[in-house]
């Protein structure tokens, strides 16, 4: 009977441990680094090449949904590359397009190309703002996420050449931050003027719940702010983030 049980208690551990076992982002990593220019700028005619690899990669994130025995930034670089990578998916099945707004309807909420319902995560059918909205920013509270998530357009962040990993993550989001705060193809920053990306305008409650704008910007622009410097948005270049 203790034989019995023994080998019941190993089954019951070896399955858990299974079960929290983290999926590899190894695959995603591989594509970054194959089709992703130094510039962010992306080869979506390789991407269509290694589609199989990429659907399986999609595949691991679908059957590997994050669990509470995660570390909060494990589930944080989950999400983030499960964007990204399905972000990359959409594209590749409505190409060529010139800009991800050519896909869907116009009103947001409804049938824009974020509220297309294509992924399927532990079971459960999302869309990309429930990815971003619903998941990172609500669940999360870290603004670096907007320096991470790729919205496949020219004045987005640009699509970093490496896969998120939650013990590296925090580091990962700096680097991100510093990258797209001085980009002056982003932002252009000085004491007496900073034309700033419309992302710290749409979401501006998410930069300035610790603090000013210019304290947050501060922290990763080498031209810095103070409080007297005239802040304006700069036009979103929407257009489709691909390699020429």
């Amino acid at each position: 009977m203790k034989r019995i049980c023994l080998i019941a208690t190993c089954l019951t551990l070896a399955v858990s441990s299974f079960a929290q076992k983290l999926p590899s982002h190894q695959q995603w990593d591989r594509l970054l680094k194959k089709h992703v220019s130094a510039a962010g700028m992306v080869n979506y005619k390789g991407f269509q090449k290694d589609q199989s690899e990429l659907d399986g990669y999609l595949k691991t994130l679908s059957d590997n949904a994050p669990q509470s025995s995660w570390s909060a930034n494990e589930q944080k670089a989950f999400w983030i590359n499960a964007y990204n990578a399905y972000t990359i998916a959409l594209i590749l099945k409505h190409y060529p397009v010139k800009s991800i707004k050519d896909i869907g309807g116009k009103i947001y909420k409804v049938n824009t190309p974020w509220d297309i319902k294509f992924i399927t995560i532990g079971g459960k059918k999302y869309d990309l703002n429930n990815l971003e909205h619903g998941i990172l920013r609500k669940r999360f509270d870290d603004p670096r996420i907007h320096f991470a998530l790729v919205c496949a357009s020219m004045s987005c962040p640009k699509l970093q050449r490496d896969a998120y990993i939650g013990a590296q993550l925090n580091a990962q989001l700096d680097d991100a931050g510093k990258d797209f705060l001085n980009d002056n193809s982003k932002n252009r920053i000085s004491v007496a003027k900073a034309e700033l990306s419309k992302y710290f305008s749409w979401y501006r409650g998410d930069f300035t719940k610790k603090g000013s704008l210019a304290d947050f910007i501060n922290q990763y622009a080498q031209n810095k702010m103070n409080g007297n410097t005239k802040v304006s948005s700069l036009d979103y270049n929407w257009s489709l983030n691909e390699q020429k």
